[in-house]
């Protein structure tokens, strides 16, 4: 029954399901010293192949899609039913992550986050405001932006940095990275390599969520596709759990914990992964893509500190 009701309603928010995850990465506000080895990510040899997702992620973002999540991502933004719906699970989600984050004390020790695919600081600002160095970024401005000016308002911006980038253009090594609800938007061929670019530049750890894919999700998504609406206008992919924790274990990394979110019109599959290899090695493998040495002989992430914007990932895009 509830699966029943469930089809019959998912029609009503098809175009918001399709949306509700995005590819974003750590924001930039004011200058903050990282003391990580920069290097360039994995994910840009899928740069080209994604340019036409990632067009469509931006451009929905920077315009009507930033308006009607904004409201979405704020406790007191104005929306609907199934919008509420949405923000509940999301938040759900979030909370998960920061009760990891509590249980393991790594941001009251202030570690080092970079949120790829912040939004507008859902995940990113909680983090700040329990001490760690978070560094996040979007693919939209609109979303940075707004993530930057939520930050300053809380008198964060020495701890959270926010800029305009995609996943492929993250720099720099974290403690953890995290990216959530942003998978959404790759498809399964790319999926391996987005999952190895984004483990190359943690550390110690990594936090994943995508929308599972199950012979129910995906009749979900079929149905919703039967009714078209102006909010569906970024394409939707969902992940099979074995696929992602494959290319996790690929990357040198072996799940900790995981967990899922599931509400009437948002369902999140969450992944906590830490890593088995030395992250010695990861390091010298991302020299051998290509390093740029920091300053006194340590690595820094581009920008941190000198006004420019670091690397991070896609902003739902």
């Amino acid at each position: 029954r509830h699966e029943l009701s469930m089809l019959r309603t998912l029609a009503v928010a098809a175009g918001l399901v399709q949306t509700s995850s995005a590819l974003q990465v750590a924001p930039h506000a004011p200058p903050v010293q990282a003391s990580r080895a920069v290097c360039r990510s994995p994910l840009s040899g899928i740069r080209a192949a994604a340019v036409d997702d990632k067009k469509e992620v931006s451009e929905y973002f920077n315009n009507e899609g930033f308006n009607r999540w904004s409201r979405i991502y704020s406790e007191d933004g104005e929306v609907n039913a199934v919008q509420l719906d949405i923000r509940k699970g999301h938040g759900v989600t979030v909370d998960k992550v920061l009760g990891w984050v509590d249980a393991d004390g790594s941001a009251s020790a202030g570690q080092t986050f970079c949120d790829a695919g912040c939004g507008v600081g859902s995940l990113s600002i909680p983090l700040a405001q329990r001490g760690a160095n978070v560094f996040a970024s979007d693919i939209a401005a609109a979303m940075a932006d707004e993530a930057r000016e939520r930050a300053t308002a809380l008198g964060l911006q020495d701890k959270a940095q926010f800029s305009t980038s995609d996943l492929e253009s993250i720099e720099g090594s974290y403690d953890t990275v995290t990216c959530i609800d942003v998978m959404i938007h790759y498809p399964q061929d790319k999926m391996a390599q987005m999952v190895s670019g984004l483990a190359s530049h943690a550390d110690n750890r990594l936090i994943i969520s995508f929308a599972p894919d199950t012979w129910y999700y995906q009749a979900l998504k079929k149905f919703g596709e039967l009714f078209p609406g102006p909010s569906k206008t970024t394409r939707a992919y969902l992940h099979s759990e074995e696929a992602v924790v494959a290319a996790l274990n690929q990357a040198g990394f072996k799940i900790e914990r995981t967990e899922m979110t599931g509400t009437n019109f948002y369902f999140s599959r969450l992944l906590e992964a830490v890593r088995t290899w030395p992250a010695a090695w990861a390091t010298a493998s991302r020299r051998l893509a290509g390093t740029q040495p920091g300053e006194g002989g340590r690595g820094r992430t581009t920008g941190v500190g000198d006004g420019e914007t670091p690397g991070r990932a896609p902003a739902r895009g």
